[in-house]
């Protein structure tokens, strides 16, 4: 029953975090496109762990990374506002870098079938 209690609060935390930094954060220096990937929270709820994807170049990323982390205050608050919850979870941001990874996963396996490709031929 709690495990899924918790899945419940991550993905309710996950849709409000996305909306306010979509929505709220007006910050020139975010020039890349974000998104929240996962939210996992303590089991006392008392800290939340958001995992958030930065989709642009290296410096657009670690830049709109930076203000996002710098950010986590507003969006504490304004979590806080949303979501009813006893204590409102201490934000800890993560860089998930999964799909950069899943890429370069692919392309490996695109490089191979290339070569077997060439060497049946």
């Amino acid at each position: 029953m709690v495990k899924y209690r918790s899945g419940r609060i991550n993905e309710e935390l996950k849709r409000e975090i996305s909306d306010i930094i979509h929505n709220e954060i007006r910050d020139p220096r975010l020039t890349a496109m974000i998104s929240v990937t996962k939210v996992d929270i303590t089991k006392d709820l008392r800290y939340a762990k958001v995992f958030v994807s930065i989709f642009g170049n290296d410096e657009e990323k670690m830049n709109s990374f930076n203000v996002l982390k710098s950010s986590t205050g507003f969006l504490r608050r304004e979590l806080g506002h949303r979501v009813n919850l006893r204590y409102t979870p201490e934000l800890i941001l993560e860089l998930d870098t999964t799909i950069e990874y899943g890429m370069h996963i692919n392309s490996l396996i695109e490089k191979i079938k290339e070569t077997t490709n060439h060497d049946n031929t």
